[in-house]
């Protein structure tokens, strides 16, 4: 039997099956919602808390132990959540920042948990300025990338950046002024990293610009 009667005896469209490779259906990709303001939110809402404590508002230093659920689960487990959802947008700028500091939080939280406890108390601040200078570091680099996304965004860098600083050197030192100066700086990086969240969920639900965050020149 020859390939022509065979295929003539098939019904209508099975040639052309034999002879074009099958279409496989094109699934579009989809859309993921803007994970910004919720690590923004994580990351103020935390800061703001320890920076309680830094500062000197909040003098019961044995209170401080609130911070470690939220650096645990908000400023922690959510922020890194908000860093992979920033990978799935193709934001690296936004992917490396809340991943980093989601990072960052947890690992506060398990330092002063389970390692703090096991240290000589006067090598504490050594340790813990260590901890601080690397951070300080990370964060001097990311400032100078956050100075090409928004006025708001480099607003919170600059200050974050001087708030590690402050506290780097204020452990490091053992200079308790400096913490605290730090600590006040921490707050207003707070107010900054909540002003920017708001200002994303507020003109995104408005579907226009309620909030300014004063974008900068590509």
């Amino acid at each position: 039997m020859s390939v022509e009667a065979t295929l003539s005896d098939r019904p209508a469209g099975s040639a052309r099956t034999l002879e074009q490779p099958a279409r496989v259906p094109v699934v579009a990709d989809s859309p993921v919602a803007d994970p910004g303001p919720l690590g923004l939110a994580g990351f103020a809402l935390t800061t703001f808390v320890l920076s309680l404590f830094n500062a000197g508002v909040i003098g019961n230093l044995a209170l401080e132990a609130v911070v470690l659920p939220l650096a645990l689960f908000y400023g922690g487990t959510v922020q890194l959540l908000a860093g992979m959802w920033e990978f799935r947008k193709n934001n690296t700028f936004g992917a490396l920042a809340f991943s980093s500091y989601g990072a960052f939080w947890l690992s506060f939280a398990g330092y002063v948990q389970f390692i703090v406890p096991g240290l000589p108390t006067a090598e504490v601040h050594t340790a813990t300025g260590v901890f601080l200078l690397a951070w300080t570091i990370f964060t001097a680099y990311m400032w100078l990338a956050s100075l090409r996304t928004s006025g708001v965004i480099a607003a919170v860098f600059t200050v974050l950046l001087a708030t590690f600083a402050l506290l780097t050197a204020g452990a490091l030192g053992e200079l308790p002024v400096l913490t605290r100066i730090g600590g006040w700086l921490g707050l207003l990086t707070a107010a900054l990293a909540w002003y920017g969240s708001a200002a994303a969920v507020t003109n995104s639900t408005w579907e226009r610009t309620v909030l300014p965050t004063f974008p900068l020149g590509k």
